[in-house]
């Protein structure tokens, strides 16, 4: 049988905006529908001509906005419909003054950053890293064995894709992912291929 191979990516620029970011549900709704930058749909474009994501067989794909909008392109080229699933959406921060509480006197500045370290934490009806990973894995481990020798392209966020990369990828000194050796750069866009051989990852590209 061929080797499955998937095409992990973080979606594109977000716009930046100011105003209120509430600690409760509505917080989360807004985030949900976070829009691409001009320049981000810019960058999906061009992704979207990268010869390796030529005669791709499905998509998938976060149920934010910004992760449609980025796999849009995609999709367009192939002349394939967009499949969502919440599996893929970004960890729920949940409330964030606790999360504010959690940051202070931290290394980095990005939390998803220091949930690698600290893979149990969670705000109130937040996620940790350990349970975005267990959703994620979840939802890979089913299209593994439905699309097996497939190319299939997965469009979700920049902490899930850590947590879920934790499955093979160690933590540096500088909390980045690294697998053999070398760094793993998820910022936004990004593109991971990754090669499974009887279901087993076998090697992650960054392209």
């Amino acid at each position: 049988m061929k080797d499955t191979i998937i095409y992990l990516i973080r979606h594109a620029e977000t716009v930046e905006e100011n105003g209120i970011r509430n600690t409760d549900e509505n917080f989360q709704i807004i985030n949900e529908k976070e829009i691409l930058s001009v320049y981000g749909e810019e960058q999906s474009k061009k992704l979207s001509e990268n010869k390796e994501l030529n005669n791709i067989d499905v998509i998938w794909t976060s149920s934010y906005t910004r992760a449609k909008a980025t796999a849009k392109y995609i999709a367009n080229n192939n002349n394939l419909c967009v499949n969502i699933d919440s599996s893929l959406n970004e960890r729920k921060l949940g409330n964030l003054k606790e999360l504010a509480e959690f940051m202070k006197n931290k290394n980095t500045r990005d939390p998803s950053q220091e949930q690698l370290l600290d893979r149990k934490f969670k705000t109130s009806d937040g996620e940790s890293a350990e349970e975005t990973n267990q959703r994620m894995t979840k939802f890979f481990d089913a299209i593994l064995k439905e699309y097996a020798g497939k190319r299939i392209v997965v469009v979700s966020h920049g902490g899930s894709i850590k947590f879920f990369l934790l499955n093979w990828c160690e933590v540096n000194e500088d909390v980045n992912l690294v697998y053999k050796n070398k760094v793993l750069d998820i910022t936004s866009p990004c593109l991971l291929k990754m090669t499974f051989r009887d279901n087993e990852l076998i090697n992650i590209v960054q392209i």
